[in-house]
This record gives structure tokens, sequence and C-alpha cells, in this order.
């Protein structure tokens, strides 16, 4: 199905450095691999069902959280709660100019280890990262002290590791290292080949655990009533004030959009709103990206020709 182009944006972005023509819609992109798949999934079937011109542009959750609210970008393709939770507050409850989809991945976090850590050393639960005796087989450096790897810096998800680890008292026995992913992923596989220890924030869906054999650390089941998230936005003292000792909730990965769309462009609300995808395909399309190494555009088009009946139900057709 072709549609007839509404009004383009009045507006000129730069990608890259580089200065792009105005577009029907912009895309955000944000920096992992399952979310940047899913972008141009959302791209491709702009362009070839609704006969959109489809922008993409790369931008922090903040950033494409803004945009969206100004609309200069219209959507966010991997949306993390209750992650971005202070993100959502702000732009969909309060002030209203984005939407979310209702179609929500599961999605489990928390600390990993390889099996083989565990079984060796008898590791199973959170509570072991508090023991000096085991917390010192992660250490690397001599100081006496574990590493654990906590998350990208500026995530949401590694500002409630730091709360996470204060609150079991782990960050007494742990230097919590906050790098960029692939730093994480090159220190995963390199002990993971010598047989030592590593432990890192881990999330399902993720291709990850179909490279390794990964297990998580026992915790309590997450208890609400005790766990009191604060980001730094939100508080200058938000670590002293913040409490997490459980195990974080049941999260889920959505899509969310701008409401102007539901003027500008109805059919292309309509398909933010209908879009679904599962577990397995998350993980499918980071292994293709990280793992196979598939450019994310090629992939897009590939997945969507392969997957023509999933993207006709979003559709309605």
């Amino acid at each position: 199905m072709k549609a007839i182009k509404a009004m383009t944006v009045a507006a000129v972005f730069s990608f890259n450095g580089i200065a792009a023509h105005a577009a029907d819609v912009v895309v955000g992109v944000p920096s992992w691999p399952s979310a940047a798949a899913t972008a141009y999934i959302l791209k491709t079937v702009m362009e070839e069902n609704l006969g959109l011109d489809v922008a993409t542009q790369s931008g922090s959750n903040a950033v494409i959280f803004e945009a969206m609210d100004r609309d200069s970008m219209h959507v966010h393709p991997e949306v993390w709660l209750p992650n971005q939770n202070n993100l959502y507050k702000k732009y969909v409850e309060e002030r209203g100019t984005v939407v979310q989809n209702d179609h929500g991945v599961e999605a489990k976090q928390g600390i990993c280890i390889t099996q083989a850590t565990s079984e060796k050393y008898a590791i199973k639960s959170i509570y072991d990262l508090t023991d000096p005796d085991k917390s010192v087989l992660f250490d690397t450096n001599g100081n006496g002290l574990g590493e654990l790897w906590i998350g990208e810096p500026g995530a949401a998800s590694t500002v409630v590791e730091k709360i996470r680890a204060k609150s079991y008292g782990y960050d007494q026995t742990m230097d919590l290292v906050s790098t960029d992913t692939p730093i994480n992923w090159a220190a995963l596989d390199a002990a993971d080949k010598a047989g030592k220890p590593y432990a890192f924030f881990c999330y399902t869906p993720h291709y990850v655990f179909s490279v390794y054999d990964l297990v998580f650390l026992q915790e309590p089941e997450h208890n609400a009533d005790t766990w009191n998230v604060l980001q730094p936005t939100d508080n200058p003292d938000w670590l002293a004030k913040s409490n997490a000792d459980s195990a974080w909730p049941v999260a889920h990965l959505y899509v969310d959009y701008a409401k102007s769309l539901q003027e500008s462009h109805p059919e292309v609300a309509m398909l933010l709103k209908n879009v679904q995808f599962s577990a397995d395909i998350v993980s499918d399309l980071s292994y293709s990206m990280v793992v196979e190494k598939k450019d994310p555009e090629a992939l897009a088009h590939e997945w969507v020709k392969e997957h023509s009946s999933l993207v006709e139900s979003w559709l309605g057709q």
C-alpha cells in the first residue's frame, strides 16, 4: 500500500555532520544493537508500505524523548521500563506529547556470571559478592576488590546498579566499572576463554545468552515496598536517598512515538500502535547485528521480507 505523503517536517537535520533534507518521519536510533535493528525495521516498513520519506538519527534516551516532545524526532524504537521511568513520566504522563505502544516485550535484568564460574566457586547468590573470599576472585588488578561491570556511563540502568550495589553492600567488596558496552563484551570473552571469573550487569532478551553459558545471580524477589530509586536528575543526593535491596521488577521494552503523528501521519501512528515484537525476535536481531555483523539497514530489509505476515498485521491488512 502506498500512501500519499503528508506535509513534511519543516526542519533540516544533520546526520553525522552531513546536512540532510527534511523527512516525513525521523526515527531515533539508540546506541544498543536491538534498538538500532528495530529502528531500521520501522523505517523500512514506513518507506516500503506507506510510501514515506524516513530519516534516522542517533541519540540517547533523553535526547530522543526531548526531540519527540519538540516534534523534531518521532519514534523511540526501544524504551525500557522501569529504566526510563523518569522520561516516561515526564513526556507520556505529564506533558502528553509522547505515546507508548501497549505491546511491551518482557525482559529480565540482574547480574550474570558464567555457569562454569558459578559451579567451580559455588557462587549462586548476589550476596556472594559481599563475601571478600568470593568477591576477590573477580579481582584483576590486585587491589583486593573484585570488578563488576554495571553498564554504560549515563545509562539509567547503570545508576540503578550503583544503588543496588550500595543497598546490598557489595559496593564495599567490588569496584563498580562503567565503560562502553563493547569493552564489557571483550572482557567477558577474554575471561571466558581463560576460564576466569567475570561478573557483569546483564539482561534478556539479548544475544549474549546464545553465545555464552550464563546464569543470573539469585536475588530476593522484587519488593516494591523497599524499592525507591532516584536518578541524578531527580535529586542531587540520589544515591543516599535511594534503596534497591531486591531484584529488579520485571521490565518491558516498548515502542514510543510522538503524539503529533496522530495528526500529521495517522497511518504511521496506527502502525506504531500495532507494532509487536517478541523476546526471541529482539534477541535474534541483536545476534544478527553483533555476532553476524550485519548492517542494520540491510538486516531490516531482509527481516521485513521474511516476516511479511507479521508486518501486514501491524498495518491492519
